[in-house]
């Protein structure tokens, strides 16, 4: 294991609560008398990246209108009040990160294990995060990183989990994502790269079967992972835990390639696919489980 590949919405922090405001404080700003709740805004986060889900949203309103020739234009200043919102949301007050994430990260830092980040936000919404946990310099933390600028193709595609194994020059299964979606499994899946999921709130129904752990958050030693889930010593998710997993996994995909019908084994997806539940993975209702 050289590397660990983080998504940012969801998995480094919980930010959803936070796009959620300001995209009805654009909406307000903007005169519409939309208003999302939370409920209608979980079933939108199925659409991947910002533009492309109040796009989709405005087609349930107004087919006609959201398919005219300015309709780009309009959802591109929309989103950019959105933004402008939820960055100084974040400059104002800040989100803390989820339990275990930045412990893991200066784990790695301080082992040589280089830390990478795979998501499709932009730039800006990167910056106001991360600016405020570790400094200007952020950005020196991370080996890689691929976001909407770098990478236009949104999640479940897995462009961006491409895109960063080929700045990081490591081969899929020489690292571990970190998800909390059903389309951010499914990107890092999709690149061959097996991943652990931390649900948060907006996705906690979504279906995870192929990840290669379902757990609550990663923990710490201040709030260690819940009893019910846990079966390791630390409770929390550590290098060692991880690099123990990777190897399970590793070693039980290349057994199922082995012991696969010639031609049927073979596929590219064997391996990602052999991984699912290596460690209680999914139950289908995002539902923790470490073994």
């Amino acid at each position: 294991m050289q590397a660990l590949i983080f998504d940012v919405d969801g998995t480094l922090a919980d930010t959803e609560s936070a796009h959620l405001h300001a995209f009805n404080a654009a909406f307000a700003e903007a005169g519409l008398d939309w208003c999302w709740d939370q409920p209608l805004y979980t079933r939108l986060l199925k659409v991947a990246g910002g533009k492309e889900r109040l796009l989709h949203y405005w087609r349930t309103l107004e087919d006609s209108e959201a398919g005219g020739p300015r309709a780009h234009e309009v959802v591109d200043a929309l989103h950019a009040l959105k933004t402008r919102h939820y960055t100084e949301r974040m400059r104002d007050g800040g989100l803390p990160l989820r339990p275990g994430i930045a412990r893991l990260i200066d784990e790695a830092n301080a082992a040589g294990v280089r830390v990478a980040i795979a998501t499709t936000t932009t730039p800006a919404n990167l910056d106001a995060l991360l600016q405020a946990h570790f400094g200007a310099d952020w950005r020196s933390r991370f080996a890689a990183i691929g976001d909407a600028a770098t990478t236009p193709e949104k999640k479940p595609a897995p462009h961006v989990y491409r895109y960063v194994l080929q700045q990081l020059g490591l081969p899929a299964a020489a690292c571990v994502a970190f998800e909390d979606s059903a389309n951010g499994l499914q990107a890092a899946r999709g690149a061959q790269v097996p991943a652990i999921v931390t649900p948060s709130a907006f996705t906690a129904h979504d279906n995870f079967d192929g990840a290669l752990a379902v757990l609550p958050h990663l923990g710490d030693p201040h709030q260690p992972l819940p009893a019910a889930v846990h079966g390791e010593t630390p409770p929390w998710v550590d290098l060692a835990t991880l690099r123990r997993w990777h190897g399970d996994a590793g070693r039980h995909a290349a057994a199922a390639a082995q012991s696969a019908p010639s031609g049927a084994g073979a596929s590219a997806d064997a391996g990602a696919s052999a991984s699912a539940n290596t460690h209680g993975g999914a139950t289908g209702n995002g539902s923790a489980s470490w073994h």
